[in-house]
This record gives C-alpha cells, structure tokens and sequence, in this order.
C-alpha cells in the first residue's frame, strides 16, 4: 500500500515518472480507496494486505513480461525442435504468483483495454499469452516512438487486423494453396532432377504477396516493387507476376538434364547476349481491381547473391515516387509505391548489404516511405544450421537495431499469415516505415532438388518427411470448421493438377535451335555523332543564375570568393577550371530538361572541396543549391550526402537510373577505390546487366583517381577491374584531363538517357589535378566541337617525318608529362604524345589514323603510373598490338608489377614517378 501511495503522489507531480501500467489504472480509478476513506479497499471479501499490493505490483510485471518476451514461446514453428518452446520469462511461477493470486487481482488493474470477457488476472495473462505467444508473435519494444509503440500496442491487443475470412473466402485461400503446391509438385515430376528452388514449406507467402498487391491496388497505389532471391521464385513469377506456365515449362526444356550443373540456362545462354538462368529472371504486371486503377508490380531481375538486390529494388522504388518536373529537389510521395523485399533467413542476418539498405529506411535521400520485409525463415542457410550462422536468437533480430517492429507467423496458420499482411499494410500506410515479417516456415528439399539436406539435418528433415504441407493441415482445419469436405478437397487438388498438366501437353515441341540474341545496334554504334556544344550566351546566363542566392544569405567570407572567381571563368583571357566545367555540364543538362541525381558521402561539397552544390548559410546554417535557381529550368536536381555506404548507395543509385532512364543518376565515390566494398553491384548489375537482362542504365560513376603519394589506399581507383569487365560496349570508361572534355562527357551520357544506346559511364574524376591550370580550357571549347576520345600534345608531331616514339597514356600523369615536356631543353622532334580520354571503348580507328601519318614510328609506348598489373595496360596492349605496324615495337613504362596499388613513402612516390617521366622522354628508355 505504501508503494501504491508513493507512486500516486508522484503521479500528481508527474504522470510520466510512474511505470504506464500503473499510470493507466490512476488515469482511469484515480486515487486509491484508502487514500480517501482511510480503510483499506475489498477484493471480494479479502482484505488487501501488503503482501496482496506486492502480488499486484509482480503481476504487472509478468503482463509486460509477456508483452515483451511472450514471442519466446510463441507457436511459430512448423517443424523443428524448438516446436513447444519454454521461457521463465513468461511463466507466472518465476514471480511467485499462483492462479488463485491472479484471480484475485482485477482485470482493468493489469489492462486498461482488456476486453469485457476478461475478468481477472489469470484471464489477463491467459488472453495476452494467446496473442503474443500463439501462432503469429510480435516484437515491438524496441520501437522508442511512443506514439508509434502505443498504435502497436492497441491493435495488436484488440486484434484489429485479424483475418476473419468468410467460408467461400477460405475455400478460395485453400484452392490457391492448391495451385502453389501443384505447380511445385508438377515441376517435380515433369523436370526430374532439375533445379527450382521450390517454394514448399512457405507456400502461403504466394498468397501473402497478392494479398498485398490488392491492398495496394484498392489504395490506388501505382507500383509495387518486389526483389526476392531464389526461393519460390518461379512459383511467384507463375502465380503473382502472371508469367504464363509454358514458358516457364518450355524454360526447363533448355536446361541440361544433368547433376552438378551449376546453373543450367534459359533460352540464349550461350548465344550472343548471354541471358541468366530462369530463376534470376524478374518480370511486370499489370493488375486492376474493382476501381479500374491500375498497379505496376515489378519483380527485380536477381543474381545469386542474394541480398545485394535490396538496395536496387529500393532505387526503383523512389524514382517510382519522385516527381522530378520542376527546379529544386524532385518532390517525393511516399504513397505512389512501395516495395517488398523477401529474404532468406540465413542472408538477411548475414549479408551486410541487408543493414546497409535497412539505413536507408529514413534518411532523406533514400526514403521509400517504408518497405515490407519478409524472411522466408526455411530453419537452415543451404547446409548450415542456425547456430552456426547468427549471433542472435531470431533470423529478424538484425531489424531491430532500427527500430522496425517485427511479426513472427507460422507458415502453417494461413489465416495467421493474411493477419500479419494485414497489419504491416496498415503500419506502412500510416508511419511510412519499414516493418518485417519473419514468416517461419521449413524447406521441404534441400537447398536445391538436387540436394539432400538428410545427411546434415537429420532430425530437421525426419520431422519434415512426417509433416503435411500447409495445404493439407488448413484444409484438415477447413474440414473440422464444416467448411469443406473430403471430396471438395479432392477435387481441389485435382483442378490445379489437371490445369498445369493440360498447360504442358497443350505445347508442342520445338526442335529449331535457339535463336541467337545479338547485340543491338545501337549499343554497337560508337557515341561520336552525338553534339553536346552549347552557346556562349547560354553558358554565361547559367553561370550568373548560379551565383544567385536568397536575399540575406550568407556563404563562408573565403568560399564566397571562390564561387565569385568562378562567375568570370567563361570571360575572354580567363579559363575554366574543372568545378566550374562540372558546373556548366550539371546547368545545361538541367537546362536541357534532363533531370540529374547525384549521392556520395561528400557529394554536396565534393571529397576535395571543387563542388559546393550545396551553399550553407553561416548564421543559420540553412542550406540552397546554386543549381536550384536556373531560370526557366523544369527539371529537378537532388543531390545528397549519402551514408558511409558503397554497396548500399550504389545499388541504389542503378535501380533509380534503371526506373528513372531519363534522369542521369552519378554515384561519386570518396576515393575509388571505396567502389571496391560495392563490387557485387558493379558485377552483377552495372557491367553485365544489359546482357543477362536487357536493363538499360546510363549512370555515372565518378572515381577519384591518381597517385599523389598519399599511400596505397586511395591512388588507385582500380582502374584494370572496369577495363577486365568491358566487353560488348556494356559501359564507358574515360579517364579525362581537360574541364571541356568532361563537360562534353556529361552532358553526351545525358543525352543517349532512355534511348537504346544507353549505357553506364566510369570515369576516373582527378585530385590535384581539379585545381591544376593545365585543365582548365578556353569557352570556344565548351561552345564548339564536343567530345573526343583522344587528344594529341600540343608543340609535338609536327615534324611528322622525323618522329620515332609514340607515347600514349591517358590521366594525371600524361598531365606530368605535358609539364616535363614544356620544361625540356632537348629537341623533342623525335616524340609524340597521344591522351587517350576514352579507354572502353578503345579509340583503336582514332589511334589508328593519327598512327598511319607517323611513316617513321619505330616504337609505340604506353605510359601509366599504376603498377603493370594494374592500370590500363594489360587491356590496351591488346589493342596497340592490332594497331601497330611489322616494323613498331610496343613497349611499356611505368611501375613494375606489384601487389600494392601503390608505395607508402611520399619519397619514394617522388622518385619512382620522376623516373617514370624521365624514361618517356628519354631516347630508348624502356621501364625495367
């Protein structure tokens, strides 16, 4: 009673400071009886007594016990040995109360919202234990929103979404149980031996997922976006995405029928383009409802690593969101789409990609207004048990860290599995948040149906050989409802058998050889013809717009005189430098009504302080973009430092270009070779995804590149993986040294945006040299002419007889060498120097040309400061050896081959890069 007492007094002082399970019972009762009448209150005909008000207090406890751990016991597993789980936690006995002392104990006391038939406390706990320990749990603690917390609290305890199908609605889940089962089941017998990374033992996630698609069409929603790894994904591409049965039939008829194929193909995969095996292939529907507004439903395109899809599927979605037809920043709407990520249980906790996207959630660069997240919890990761493969006791438990509540469902309790979907679809359409869904269910074959899980996971799968699928226990429920019958259920399964059967006996056999994909012919064509001058007067109008700012706006005293020297960059006897070029290229695009993206974790400034895209106002610390203010402009520009992210923030910034292929999305990496963390993306999507999938990009990638002695991290941007990866003109790849070069560079990749020339573009952006006179150019640059992929050393080559050594080279050092060149005493006659701007694709017909008028070339060099490893050269040797003439010698210059991009020393740096120079510009010197 005293302790009651204290905590009504502090209640008065602050309702706050008491436990809320107490605030909600003085809110309601107000003060205690006995405070007012001086007699203790009657329970009954038992007095209160201290030890009675100390049983009140623990009972408390164990509610919120069960609010908080009642998951540990939930009923959420199918199979296993963790079936009948067991906490203390929950247990009433662990707080020394007895049924009789929860009898005892008023129901509102324990509950402010208990419904009426819940009476005592034992009915409490009884009640609270059937919702968050029976067949779907929930984890919401750790969301630290009240507001969010409490809406979770009340709608899980009044059981607001539970799914309360009507007869005939049940019937209809029971037969598309049926169609998910017999299209496994079918695909089992037909193609024997054959992978298809069945989705037997989550069955109900077919129904979960269009359960959401027609929550969202109903809202009016525009596109559902979707990326899943390989489970079930053919039994989604068949029953939710509508790809018709014959041709995943017809896709099986072009797989060797052989053991220990690592990945048998679809149709084309060894002609031309080399497509992807037909459980990576994503598809697009169209689906309208009763309001004849109609949903996109997109399923990414996925390679096997599996979770790397995430970030992508969340850049589709946001560009599906943005409305980016005016100046400033796109205007985004959270509700013109969402995705839906599904993921393996053993991935989601152990890949980092997964906490990378998860970051994005909220941030304001990269919000979807939240994503649904559903593992596919099959109890294993391929041949690896839990134990071995998480640190935490749930697959989900990685989401937590960002307070996204998380619901457990059996995946054998349909009606369970529609509730959950029900409340995430509510959650998200309210907070715009991620929620997940860790839909537990088992994998009735092993990792694939070529593998047999029975010799790592013995009992796992001696329960699963004895468990029925979920379309036999819902209809075994359905029969005991008096819903169904034995031969209705019969008939069931025998209507989906027969649909797939008649499906493939309708098809007839094909003996002709797959027609050979090829290369289209814009991507084919060189990028020469395209024209990317723009007018003086136009250049000049943009550059004063840009030194706009809203009225009392104050810049930093020394930035404010940078940004002011730049608006004299287009005028005669001045130069433009590269930030200034960058500018330019940036307003004229937007100009053009093309609209641009740009992210990195230093975008705004830029890594080495060029950009300034973002002004901040020193009193205020508000911020404006310079770019926003462009006159006459209908086209947005965002730009966003993004988080310490590669392969999150690249994938990303793909799936957007992907959506948005109108738009020209950069990724701009601090160093370069910080895109090393993100290689998975470049692999799998930016450089090959074309091929596999015919998904067009034109994004760029700006990679700070060059060896300024700093080390051997962030020299080299790794330029040898880009040029190892080139092949079938899949991207660009330049390493430029003049501000007008890259001017003309942008504002082309903007304009094959959408078209079918479209493609990525890498380039190799410079550090010292962003400041470095020797690349900054005249305006007639910008106004006239436009790109060109190689550029010969002015004062050379004129003695076209007398010249001997050709070097070629392109980047920082060729820069070096320009300024060795200006700097030499000796007669130079016999040299000439070629920059080659563009090395994918090699500029072999330009080379060529310029080549044939030399008659007396006796030596061809390339020169590079990489190591020999490293670099261009082992890709453009190739090339040279092509071009070169019988009687021309290629040679190499540059550092030796090593294991380390780069030396420690700056000393040493000085003087390997000296010798570098000095060799080039050195009658027979060869680098040993």
């Amino acid at each position: 009673m005293g302790y009651i007492e204290e905590q009504y007094e502090l209640f008065l002082e602050d309702p706050e400071s008491v436990d809320p399970s107490l605030r909600s019972i003085f809110d309601e009762h107000g003060a205690p009886e006995w405070m007012s009448t001086g007699t203790a209150p009657q329970v009954g005909s038992q007095g209160i007594s201290d030890q009675d008000v100390t049983k009140v207090s623990t009972a408390m406890k164990l509610v919120e016990a069960i609010r908080r751990h009642g998951h540990l016991e939930a009923d959420i597993y199918p199979v296993g040995r963790k079936k009948n789980r067991y906490s203390a936690l929950v247990d009433p006995k662990t707080y020394g109360l007895t049924e009789a002392d929860l009898r005892t104990i008023p129901a509102k006391w324990l509950w402010k919202n208990a419904p009426s038939n819940v009476k005592n406390g034992l009915d409490v706990v009884h009640s609270l234990k059937e919702i968050y320990s029976g067949k779907i749990s929930y984890e919401f603690y750790h969301v630290h929103d009240d507001e969010e917390r409490e809406w979770l609290q009340q709608n899980v305890e009044a059981e607001k979404f539970k799914a309360s199908p009507s007869a005939e609605q049940k019937k209809e889940l029971l037969k598309s149980l049926a169609e998910v089962e017999g299209f496994e089941q079918f695909l089992g017998k037909t193609f024997v031996g054959q992978k298809r990374f069945s989705i037997e033992g989550l069955d109900i996630m077919v129904p979960m997922i269009n359960q959401m698609i027609n929550e969202a069409n109903n809202d009016a929603v525009e596109h559902v976006m979707m990326g899943m790894a390989h489970r079930g994904r053919l039994n989604v591409l068949a029953n939710v995405l509508g790809k018709p049965y014959d041709k995943i039939f017809s896709e099986f008829h072009h797989s060797p029928d052989k053991e220990l194929i690592p990945s048998e193909g679809s149709t084309g995969i060894n002609y031309g383009w080399t497509g992807d095996v037909k459980y990576h292939f994503g598809a697009d529907r169209d689906v309208k409802g009763n309001n004849e507004k109609s949903t996109r439903v997109t399923l990414a395109h996925n390679p096997s690593h599996l979770e790397f899809v995430n970030p992508v599927v969340e850049g589709y979605t946001r560009a599906a969101q943005d409305d980016r037809s005016n100046k400033g920043y796109s205007k985004h709407n959270p509700d013109n789409g969402f995705s839906i990520l599904i993921h393996g249980d053993a991935a989601f906790i152990g890949e980092g990609v997964v906490a990378e996207t998860l970051n994005l959630s909220r941030l304001k660069g990269y919000q979807t207004g939240g994503t649904i997240h559903i593992i596919g919890n099959n109890l294993v990761g391929f041949t690896t048990n839990n134990m071995d493969g998480r640190s935490t006791t749930y697959a989900s438990d990685l989401a937590k860290g960002f307070e996204i509540p998380v619901i457990h469902v059996n995946a054998d309790d349909p009606e369970a599995c529609l509730t959950a979907v029900r409340f995430v679809y509510e959650y998200r359409k309210k907070f715009h948040k991620d929620i997940l869904i860790d839909l537990v269910g088992y994998r009735r074959y092993g990792h694939n149906e070529m593998d047999e899980p029975r010799s790592t996971q013995p009992y796992l799968y001696q329960d699963i050989d004895q468990h029925e699928s979920v379309l036999h226990v819902y209809a075994e429920q359905l029969k005991q409802e008096g819903v169904l019958t034995d031969e209705e259920f019969a008939q069931v399964k025998e209507d989906a058998s027969n649909h797939y059967k008649s499906v493939y006996d309708s098809m007839r056999e094909e003996d002709d050889e797959p027609e050979e994909v090829v290369v289209p012919e814009a991507v084919t064509n060189g990028l020469d013809k395209i024209e990317t001058a723009v007018p003086l007067d136009t250049l000049k109008s943009l550059n004063e717009d840009m030194l706009k700012r809203p009225e009392g706006f104050a810049v930093f005293k020394k930035l404010e005189r940078i940004l002011k020297k730049r608006g004299k960059g287009l005028d005669d006897g001045n130069k433009v430098d590269w930030a200034l070029g960058e500018a330019l290229a940036f307003a004229s695009i937007l100009k053009d009504g093309t609209p641009i993206r740009i992210t990195g974790q230093d975008s705004e400034r830029g890594t080495f302080a060029h950009r300034h895209a973002v002004l901040h106002d020193v009193e205020t610390e508000e911020t404006y973009s310079p770019l926003h203010g462009l006159e006459g402009v209908e086209a947005s520009f965002d730009i966003y430092n993004s988080p310490l992210s590669e392969a999150g923030v690249l994938g990303f910034e793909y799936g957007y270009s992907v959506q948005s292929p109108e738009t020209l999305v950069f990724w701009e990496a601090q160093f370069g070779d910080f895109a090393n963390t993100g290689q998975v993306i470049l692999d799998q999507f930016i450089a090959a995804g074309r091929a596999k999938w015919g998904q067009k990009s034109n994004m760029v990638l700006l990679l700070p590149h060059g060896y300024e002695g700093q080390g051997p991290e962030h020299s080299s941007a790794r330029l040898e993986r880009y040029l190892q990866l080139s092949a079938e003109n899949n991207w660009t790849v330049a390493n430029v040294t003049s501000s007008a070069q890259y001017f003309h560079l942008l504002r082309r990749q903007a304009a094959i945006g959408g078209k079918d020339s479209a493609r990525p573009l890498v380039v190799m952006t410079p550090k010292s040299l962003l400041r470095n006179q020797r690349v900054a150019a005249e305006h007639k640059e910008f106004t006239e002419g436009k790109f060109k992929p190689v550029l010969e050393q002015p004062g050379l080559g004129s003695k076209k007889t007398k010249v001997k050594r050709v070097v070629l080279g392109s980047g920082k050092v060729m820069v070096e060498l320009a300024d060795a060149i200006e700097a030499a005493d000796d007669n130079l006659d016999w040299l000439h120097v070629l920059r080659v701007e563009q090395i994918y694709p090699f500029p072999a017909k330009e080379v060529a040309e310029i080549l044939a008028s030399y008659k007396n070339v006796e030596e061809i060099v390339w020169l590079q400061e990489e190591p020999k490893n490293a670099g261009s050269w082992d890709y453009v040797k190739e090339e040279l050896y092509e071009i070169a003439k019988d009687k021309e010698s290629i040679h190499y210059i540059g550092r030796p081959r090593r294991s380390s991009p780069a030396v420690g020393e700056p000393n040493v740096h000085k003087s390997e890069q000296s010798r570098i120079i000095n060799e080039t510009l050195s009658k027979g010197g060869d680098s040993k």
